[in-house]
């Protein structure tokens, strides 16, 4: 991942709202979330979730799929790892990190 990509990716999570989102499709997993389930899920107006969803999908962490009349969205893993080993490639002065403790994460 180089320097513009994880600029981009981490300019689209400096967000509350859109990191909310990012974290429900995170928590969804693969089947993803319709925009009426976002919706529901944080309470945001739809206009304003669809702004959005169009800058995560921009930045490369939300892919878009339509499935007969809805559309799915789905956290980009690939791109979240790529980003996470981006962000720690040098940490730790090369030592294996362990966490303090494991986070729960919800919506």
């Amino acid at each position: 991942m180089n320097s513009e990509a994880v600029v981009r990716s981490l300019a689209a999570l400096a967000q509350p709202v859109r990191l909310q989102v990012f974290r429900c499709l995170v928590v969804a997993g693969p089947g993803g979330l319709t925009p009426g389930a976002l919706v529901e899920a944080i309470g945001v107006p739809a206009t304003g979730l669809s702004f959005h969803l169009k800058e995560l999908t921009h930045a490369g962490l939300v892919s878009q799929e339509r499935q007969g009349r809805n559309l799915i969205y789905r956290a980009a893993f690939d791109q979240m790892s790529a980003l996470l080993g981006y962000l720690t490639d040098n940490c730790c002065e090369g030592e294996p990190c362990l966490p303090s403790s494991t986070a729960v994460c919800a919506c």
